[in-house]
């Protein structure tokens, strides 16, 4: 333990912080995977895959890998299955900017369930 002038520094606080953050992390990161899934465009289902292929829980990144990703990120009608523009008169939430949308519909959901991590 280290004094300074009365103040204390626990010698393990970095540890222990370190792993708390790991946890909320990892909290945060399977949270945006679960629950952009319902936004995210489907065909063959392989897009959504490559999100949890492409994410290494915990590391701060959601990455979807699938090549044609980025295009369908910003770029998809969302005319598909479930899609938020179908015109067969089922209307759903996939479609481009999938996270942005989940992130308006859930952030309160997420930072709550996020507070009660210890």
């Amino acid at each position: 333990m280290i004094k300074f002038a009365g103040i204390t520094f626990d010698p393990n606080f970095k540890k222990r912080t370190q792993a708390d953050f790991d946890k909320k992390q990892k909290y945060i990161d399977s949270e945006v995977l679960r629950l952009s899934d319902p936004y995210v465009p489907m065909q063959t289902g392989m897009l959504k895959k490559s999100g949890i292929s492409g994410t290494v829980i915990s590391s701060g990144k959601v990455e979807y890998i699938a090549p044609y990703a980025k295009p369908q990120y910003y770029t998809n009608a969302g005319r598909g299955k479930e899609g938020m523009n179908n015109t067969s008169g089922t209307k759903g939430l996939r479609g481009k900017f999938w996270f942005e949308r989940m992130k308006a519909d859930h952030k309160k959901e997420i930072l709550k369930g996020l507070k009660k991590i210890k």
